[in-house]
């Protein structure tokens, strides 16, 4: 930094800091703040939103041709269609006034906010979206659009929140039940990971396998690859690029706190990937590059809960056990007959719990303490009680009255044509329209 610049910044620094400082001085330092919390906060709720772009690539990527266009849709759909959801019930029941400890009673449809609120406000719909995408990925491939829209409101504007209320609804005077009983999840391992995990798992059940993902004569899984592992990589690098917003935007403030918070975000990614090629190592399996991706995300959602409570070296040693993890959970799934087309279970889910409990395993000043467990514990079980069955009977629901699935036929011939009618990839419609689901 060159002097002049030096100088100028030292004598704003002494005009702020001045005990003489006039009060239209204090005041104009007052807004000059707030200004640039505000745009720290909307610049880290940009980057919350690109990573909708991260998660079309990747789980566009790791499905077939033939179904590129649906999973895009279902992916730009639901941070429309969740965004006015989030607007009229979700803010109100997360962050409204809490009487009870369990459910916010107050701002639903935005009515008496401030209008300083609405930088937190733009921000926490950035990240009501992403719980939902979860979900998208893992059911891909043979969900009706409508179903899913669905379903993604009420995880959306009500799973969602309510869960949020539990860990993070502190604001307003009034305090969400696990937060007051100190519970850790800085930016929502938990809150929206496991969750959106808990509602993914619930999600492929209710749905059932693709055909052809498992064989009922010699009970064996059979491989269903994507077709662009290029997206995948590219989607991956852009949630890991906008990981640092969430993460970082979770300050609310601007402060010197972001600097620990991206560095250790950026070391429980990096430590993910490295996790998830030593669990392969050990397997005995060659390196997948998709599992590799899913491990650096599986550590990125691992190091989300602690990113601000916990020494970089414990960031790593978070990240990569999740990379571990993220390998076991996919094998163990798979040997279940589960079909999870992206892997969202093991990264969000199983990553999301163990990233919660290491919040309070490794707390900095206060590690291994049995209390600071325990409420993580509870945490953790209550976001599993909450959001898995909820979902799964707001599936069964849809799956009775309306059809969560599409028909045979059409999983054969691609949801791109037989929903949408618009083809990812035109100039392959000769080889792979009406083509057998493997």
């Amino acid at each position: 930094m060159n002097k002049p610049l030096i100088g100028i910044s030292l004598a704003i620094l002494a005009l702020f800091l001045s005990p003489h400082a006039t009060a239209g001085e204090t005041s104009q330092a007052s807004h000059t703040l707030t200004a640039v919390n505000a745009t720290m906060l909307l610049f880290a709720g940009a980057l919350v939103f690109f990573m909708q772009a991260g998660f079309a690539l990747l789980e566009s990527g790791m499905c077939r041709t033939k179904n590129a266009v649906n999973i895009i849709i279902k992916n730009y759909l639901d941070t429309c269609f969740g965004s006015i959801v989030f607007f009229a019930f979700g803010y109100g029941l997360m962050f409204g006034f809490n009487s009870t400890g369990y459910f916010g009673e107050s701002f639903f449809f935005l009515e008496s906010l401030e209008t300083i609120d609405y930088n937190f406000v733009f921000f926490q719909f950035m990240f009501a979206a992403t719980a939902t995408t979860i979900v998208s990925g893992a059911i891909a491939e043979r969900t009706n659009l409508t179903s899913y829209i669905i379903v993604s409101m009420i995880i959306t504007g009500f799973i969602y929140p309510i869960y949020g209320s539990w860990a993070w609804g502190s604001s307003h005077d009034s305090e969400g039940w696990l937060k007051a009983i100190g519970f850790i999840d800085f930016a929502g391992s938990s809150v929206v990971h496991s969750l959106g995990g808990w509602c993914a798992l619930a999600g492929i059940i209710a749905v059932g396998p693709r055909v052809g993902r498992f064989s009922d004569l010699d009970n064996k899984p059979h491989a269903i690859p994507g077709h662009n592992m290029t997206s995948v990589a590219l989607g991956a690098f852009i949630l890991w690029f906008g990981w640092f917003g969430f993460n970082g935007g979770s300050v609310i403030i601007a402060s010197g706190d972001i600097g620990q918070i991206a560095l250790n975000t950026h070391l429980g990614g990096c430590a993910g990937a490295i996790g998830a090629i030593i669990a392969m190592r050990i397997n005995g399996t060659k390196l997948m590059m998709t599992m590799i991706v899913n491990g650096s995300l599986g550590g990125l959602v691992s190091i989300t809960a602690g990113c601000a409570s916990m020494s970089p070296l414990f960031a790593i040693i978070t990240g990569l056990i999740a990379g571990i993890l993220v390998v076991k959970a996919d094998s163990y799934l798979t040997r279940l007959r589960l079909d999870d087309v992206v892997g969202a279970v093991s990264v969000h889910c199983v990553s999301g719990v163990w990233g919660t409990l290491a919040a309070g395993l490794f707390l900095s000043g206060n590690m291994f303490d049995p209390n600071q467990i325990i409420v993580q514990l509870k945490g953790i079980a209550a976001a599993f009680l909450w959001a898995f069955p909820t979902s799964f009977l707001a599936f069964l629901i849809i799956k009775r009255h309306i059809g969560l699935r599409c028909s045979k036929a059409h999983e054969q011939r691609g949801l791109d044509y037989s929903e949408h009618g618009e083809d990812g990839y035109p100039e392959f419609r000769d080889t792979q329209l009406h083509r057998d689901a493997t």
